[in-house]
């Protein structure tokens, strides 16, 4: 079972972080990635990290603005997203997909299990 929190309402520039608290798996060995939907638009993906924590992977648009960590003694990945725009606005699932492979899987198809979703909203 997934669990994100995080989200909210914040101005363009501002930053949050997200958390995605994990039970009931054994989180290490699990690739996680974080997914995001606007509304009208497709899910689609944002950042993912490998089991270890050594390797990332990120969606060209928020490369440079967003970091994607994981605590597996805490059970918990998290995304730090910096200089926010408006156009991040969207509802963020995180995702787990087992395995200790790498992180470079970027399709939700490549996940089977899903958080209920966190509201980000970036607006003035």
């Amino acid at each position: 079972q997934l669990s994100e929190s995080g989200g909210g309402l914040v101005q363009p520039g501002g930053s949050l972080r997200l958390s995605c608290a994990s039970s009931g798996v054994t989180f290490d060995s699990y690739t996680m990635g974080w997914f995001r939907q606007a509304p009208g638009k497709e899910r689609e993906f944002v950042a993912s990290i490998s089991w270890s924590g050594s390797t990332t992977y990120y969606q060209d648009s928020v490369k440079g603005r967003f970091t994607i960590s994981r605590d597996n003694a805490k059970n918990t990945a998290y995304l730090q997203m910096n200089s926010l725009k408006p156009e991040d606005t969207a509802v963020y699932y995180c995702a787990a997909r087992p395995g200790r492979g790498s992180s470079r899987y970027s399709s939700p198809a490549d996940y089977d299990y899903w958080g209920q979703g966190t509201q980000v909203t970036v607006s003035s």
